[in-house]
């Protein structure tokens, strides 16, 4: 009987410590990266964007050819922009503007990430551009990397972009918990769901989805369940051999550029 209440104890108790970190362990922090150069991002200005709530964001922009849209990249947890430089330098060197912003928390920015506050930092980045640039939303395509899908998404709900590309997405971040907490009822307990697929049908723009089948943190169903349900024009790029964070070790940005470009007027 010792040991069934003893089970019990421990169940509830690291029940109890996931739930009062679970934000430790979805944000997961960065410090402050070197100056654009430093990455290799000539040309690359470095800028603070003003959130509402006067959180002031690191982000770089690179302005391309006149003829190119715009590139908003959203990385994805544990980064900073820096080390996300040599992607946005291959899109660089395809004449693409890209603005990559770190979130609140990341790259050295003041502030508490949650899942309103960085809705937040994505509407402030949507609204630089918007003030700042010549770029309309339709220039605008809108790139979100795991984590960032969460706000790419969200942003559809409200912008017609010139298209949305989706890189390692997860259904919800509750779906994501539950597949490694399994004997928890995570879909009560997570308090930042990022739920895209319940929106994933109602987004604007055209869709491009990213996904290595041997995912490690985001299983790769959750971007066919994510591709199934959008009803708008909609892609899929989906690499056998890669997982989580090396897709670019594929030369993903070939397609990517080829799918922005095909749509670009």
């Amino acid at each position: 009987m010792n040991y069934i209440f003893l089970i019990v104890f421990l169940y509830i108790f690291f029940g109890f410590l996931l739930y009062i970190f679970q934000r430790n362990i979805i944000f997961n922090k960065s410090k402050k990266p070197q100056s654009p150069q430093s990455y290799g991002l000539h040309n690359t200005e470095e800028i603070f964007i003003k959130t509402q709530d006067q959180i002031s964001l690191l982000a770089w922009f690179f302005k391309g050819d006149r003829d190119k849209p715009l590139l908003i990249y959203f990385h994805g947890n544990s980064f900073d922009i820096g080390e996300r430089a040599y992607r946005i330098k291959r899109y660089n060197d395809a004449g693409l503007s890209t603005l990559i912003v770190g979130w609140r928390g990341f790259s050295g920015n003041q502030g508490n990430p949650s899942e309103s506050n960085l809705y937040l930092d994505g509407n402030a980045t949507i609204d630089w551009i918007l003030e700042n640039t010549k770029f309309k939303i339709k220039d605008i395509v809108n790139y979100g990397e795991s984590l960032g899908t969460g706000v790419a998404v969200q942003l559809n709900l409200k912008y017609n972009f010139l298209c949305t590309v989706l890189e390692a997405p997860f259904t919800s971040i509750a779906d994501v918990a539950n597949y490694r907490y399994k004997i928890y009822p995570t879909k009560y307990l997570v308090k930042d769901k990022f739920d895209n697929l319940s929106k994933i049908d109602k987004i604007k723009s055209p869709l491009l989805i990213v996904s290595g089948k041997n995912d490690e943190v985001v299983p790769h169903i959750h971007s066919k369940l994510l591709l199934e349900k959008a009803i708008n024009q909609k892609e899929s790029l989906f690499i056998d051999e890669a997982m989580h964070n090396n897709l670019y070790d594929f030369g993903i940005e070939n397609s990517v550029i080829k799918f922005i470009l095909k749509l670009w007027k």
